[in-house]
């Protein structure tokens, strides 16, 4: 997995300044005030300091944007990166901050001087999101970042305050590296070894084979990998933090490896892509890792349905009639819908088995969404009002886009089936909603749903604020502070 940056947080040493080899970093504040640490900047560098700030360049720049003065005399530092950030800057421009000092810092060690920075931990956070670089493939990787040692008024309480923070990083990362993979690479197998390999980290971790998930029942999951010579795999991962006796959040993730469309074999163009039809499960994967690691006192359930799509002559063929879990049977129509055959076994499953306080499920399920909200919202549909306007809250407080979507009977009619209890598919118009309610159908009366529609945010072609093009790692950081705010117990909760 890629490593994050090494961070550290020390005490302001001035007399270190002069002396450090890598790049530099400086907080400034937009007015111009400078504090003690760039006093002596600026007296190293023969003024050059004082005259940036005088530019209209300086002038120009937003809070969070860096300026980087190359080879500046009087230091041995090959460049100092001047970070605009107020002492009470906001969560999103102290990250603005971080990441813009991580695009611009290249392999050299970074020694920023953050002084009085109300939000250190943030910008540390900002940092790490952003300097990512997918290159396991590369024959000739460049080298990345050396390490980060950020100097700052309380030190002690901004690496608290950034633990948890870097927790995320590291499941996000987790989840980057999942969706960028290679098919020949990220294998089933491989995919679910690599989640096994998350029981050092404190979670149970359990991988269902075709064997037992027929012996469950799950024919519509194992339907979409039965023309593959890849063996189709559910794995259950449980973090169990909160109260005995408290029920867990269960959140389910689409895992198609690859996915060619079956029988109904998409066009070539961009099939290259559908090694990201996995990206609800890595999601999972990363959220489950960033609850081990900051060791969450909550209560969760991570099940993800792995398979992949090919076609073959022992593959699922458009109008076979196939039956669920629950005992529903469904009328394929096209074979490329499949994401939702793998999500209504694995969903059913977690009700039946966990007894789940909610449940969430993500996928990169349509390219409908796409077409309705681009490559800047995933599509959020809810049969509750309070968790979805939770998770809403949770997304637009990390700056995860998302966006609520509709549900509807005359949008389940357009399931019906002349053969069967429904069909996969209800035609090209509200593609994405027709989706979501097959899902819908499999969701328990009471039991409180999201569906995630991420096809538009798993995987960009351009960057991101905190990620480089590619995968994105879209709704971990989402999802942990959803858990962090509503599901997690304090310890003196689980007293007794």
């Amino acid at each position: 997995m890629t490593d994050l940056t090494p961070i550290t947080f020390a005490e302001t040493e001035i007399d270190e300044i002069a002396g450090h080899a890598g790049r530099i970093a400086l907080v400034l504040d937009p007015d111009g005030r400078l504090s003690p640490a760039a006093r002596r900047l600026n007296k190293l560098t023969r003024g050059a300091l004082a005259r940036l700030v005088e530019s209209e360049r300086f002038k120009k720049a937003k809070p969070g944007d860096a300026i980087t003065l190359e080879f500046p005399t009087g230091l041995a530092a090959e460049a100092l990166d001047v970070v605009l950030l107020g002492r009470g800057a906001t969560q999103e421009e102290a990250r603005r901050g971080g990441a813009s000092l991580a695009r611009q810092r290249g392999g050299a060690d970074l020694l920023v001087l953050a002084g009085n920075l109300r939000r250190v931990a943030e910008l540390a956070y900002g940092l790490a999101m952003r300097d990512y670089e997918f290159d396991a493939h590369k024959s000739d990787p460049q080298p990345r970042g050396g390490a980060v040692r950020i100097m700052c008024s309380a030190p002690e309480t901004a690496e608290t305050a950034a633990a948890p923070l870097l927790a995320v990083a590291q499941g996000t990362f987790m989840t980057r590296d999942l969706v960028n993979a290679p098919a020949n690479v990220l294998t089933t197998s491989n995919f679910a070894e690599r989640l096994a390999e998350m029981e050092s980290l404190g979670l149970e971790v359990e991988v269902l084979d075709e064997e037992k998930l027929a012996s469950l029942g799950m024919r519509t999951l194992l339907s979409v990998g039965q023309g593959s010579d890849s063996p189709s795999y559910v794995v259950v991962m449980r973090w169990n933090g909160g109260a005995k006796d408290a029920a867990p959040l269960a959140l389910v993730g689409k895992g198609v490896v690859f996915d060619t469309g079956g029988i109904s074999l998409k066009p070539g163009a961009g099939m290259e892509e559908m090694t990201m039809d996995m990206g609800g499960a890595g999601v999972v994967a990363g959220v489950m890792r960033s609850l081990a690691l900051r060791k969450a006192g909550a209560n969760v359930v991570g099940l993800v349905g792995i398979v992949e799509n090919m076609p073959s002559g022992n593959a699922t063929r458009p109008g076979d009639v196939i039956t669920s879990m629950k005992g529903d049977t469904v009328e394929v129509i096209n074979t490329d819908a499949e994401g939702r055959l793998v999500l209504c076994d694995a969903m059913w499953y977690a009700q039946e088995r966990f007894k789940p306080a909610a449940l969430i499920d993500l996928a990169t399920l349509t390219g409908a969404i796409i077409v309705g909200l681009g490559h800047e919202n995933a599509g959020v549909f809810s049969n509750d009002d309070a968790l979805c306007n939770a998770f809403l809250k949770a997304a637009e407080s990390e700056g995860e886009g998302a966006w609520r979507m509709p549900l509807g009977q005359a949008y389940d009619d357009l399931l019906k089936s002349r053969i069967a209890d429904m069909k996969n598919i209800g035609g090209r118009p509200a593609g994405s909603i027709t989706a979501a309610q097959f899902l819908k159908r499999f969701v328990k009366n009471d039991m409180p749903w999201i569906h995630l529609d991420i096809a538009g945010v798993a995987l960009v072609k351009s960057d991101t604020t905190l990620a480089p093009k590619g995968a994105t790692g879209w709704g971990v950081a989402a999802l942990n502070r959803l858990i962090a705010e509503r599901y997690e117990t304090k310890a003196d909760d689980q007293a007794g």
